[in-house]
């Protein structure tokens, strides 16, 4: 017999049907046995009648995790027992035959929904089994439709897609928090960065985007610090300010927002979380504007700081969700020396820049902004910035011979789906974090993390 999926069992009423899967979870019921299956599509619940004496035996062996083939006929469920708005909540299996494929060992924690509260350092240790868990599974159906769906909208704006290399022989913003690899005898980096990459893409194909991953050796156990991440990269060319990269940026998005409530509507349900308000019109603000709303609303004088600290982004975003309701924001003009040396200086005041951060919930989403592309000026921002020319010579060459006004932007995966979905640590945002205490497993003499 062909197997059916959970799913489709709906449209299989009166039929004898064959699925496979996991168990779930067994309850017994005076002769009665009541298990509820799950593989990729779904969860049903299926019974084994007292009558089934062959299955009834097999049934008694089985624990949660055990994984087997099921033999049924499926049947609609008495009026009083129908469960509305879930999956198969008017159907139930009669299980008729039980085979099993694979058993599993007594579980060390209980995995049922309603007992599945884990410290987080737990969880990660026994990530292999707790990945099974409806929680953590729509927590990455989400993660797959954010990367989707930025692909979806950078093609259909016309980006080409390119892989940048992660092997690099130079750091993109000339940080000291990089990876060095031995690479046959020579010194190289793991990259902080598709930024040098994606320009030089950018000067031959005027638009092109890539999903990569990146590398950050940031000495710091937060709740929002990694050591890699998925950072979603966005150039484009022919720009005429740097609100054209900030009006593709909100349009992305609201694209990736769009396609989650399209998609996820039930992995959200499991999870309960509303998805962040985004106007038609995101407000935008300068850093020296921000800090004076700032200052005005709860009397800290950070005006005149070179960034907004983690304290100053939440706060922001409290002022605009009251002025506004909207969960985002731009803020742009930084001053230049605080930022890499080919973000573009605002001509009027050249010692603000003109990229930009978008802010969400509290917490900083992405960055972006025009870049430089006249190669004398580049040229003398890399002696500025204090650069050896020599280790950036490919990207260079590219804007010796001609580059039009650009600019672009990046986002981190698991940083969008920590805010979007509210998660207090942006590790839950990732199957397999690294972290300066984790590699897997937790690093040996680590006594603690995040």
């Amino acid at each position: 017999m062909k197997r059916t999926y959970i799913k489709e069992l709906g449209t299989k009423v009166g039929e004898e049907v064959m699925i496979k899967g996991w168990v779930n979870i067994r309850r017994d019921q005076g002769k009665m046995i009541f298990l509820d299956f799950r593989d990729m599509t779904g969860i049903v619940q299926g019974v084994i009648l007292p009558n089934q004496t062959e299955a009834l035996e097999q049934g008694k062996k089985l624990r949660q995790e055990f994984v087997v083939e099921v033999n049924g006929k499926v049947n609609e469920r008495p009026e009083r027992n129908k469960k509305a708005g879930i999956l198969n909540g008017n159907i139930e299996l009669e299980i008729l035959k039980i085979t099993i494929l694979a058993e599993a060992a007594p579980l060390p924690f209980d995995m049922s929904a309603d007992g599945f509260n884990l410290d987080l350092i737990t969880e990660l240790d026994n990530r292999a089994l707790t990945l099974r868990h409806p929680r953590n599974q729509a927590v990455f159906k989400i993660l797959e439709t954010v990367i989707d769906s930025f692909r979806e909208i950078m093609k259909n704006e016309s980006f080409f897609e390119f892989q940048a290399p992660c092997i690099v022989p130079a750091t993109a913003e000339g940080g000291a928090e990089v990876f060095k690899i031995g690479y046959f005898n020579k010194a190289a980096y793991l990259t902080q960065s598709p930024q040098l990459y994606k320009q030089i893409v950018m000067s031959a194909f005027e638009r092109c985007f890539s999903v990569n991953k990146i590398f950050r050796a940031e000495p710091s156990a937060t709740t929002r610090h990694l050591t890699e991440i998925i950072s979603l990269d966005a150039e484009m060319a022919f720009i005429d300010s740097w609100t054209d990269i900030r009006d593709m940026e909100e349009k992305t998005i609201k694209y990736i927002l769009e396609q989650i409530k399209k998609n996820n509507a039930e992995h959200l349900k499991i999870l309960g979380v509303e998805l962040p308000v985004m106007l038609d019109k995101t407000p935008t603000m300068s850093l020296r504007e921000a800090q004076q709303k700032i200052f005005e609303a709860y009397k800290r004088d950070n005006r005149g700081d070179k960034d907004l600290s983690s304290q100053d982004e939440v706060e922001i975003c409290e002022i605009v969700k009251k002025e506004t309701g909207s969960d985002f924001v731009f803020v742009y003009g930084y001053p230049t020396k605080k930022k890499p040396f080919y973000v573009y200086p605002n001509p009027a005041e050249p010692e603000f820049n003109e990229g930009l951060d978008m802010i969400c919930r509290g917490r900083e989403l992405s960055s972006g902004g025009r870049r430089i592309n006249n190669f004398e000026q580049l040229e003398k921002h890399v002696k500025e910035w204090n650069l050896d020319p020599k280790t950036i010579t490919m990207f260079l060459q590219a804007f010796k011979y001609g580059v039009p006004p650009e600019g672009g932007f990046a986002f981190g995966a698991e940083r969008l789906v920590m805010q979007f979905l509210n998660l207090p640590n942006v590790r839950q945002a990732v199957i397999f974090p690294r972290d300066m205490n984790r590699i897997d497993e937790r690093l040996e003499g680590t006594e603690g993390e995040f």
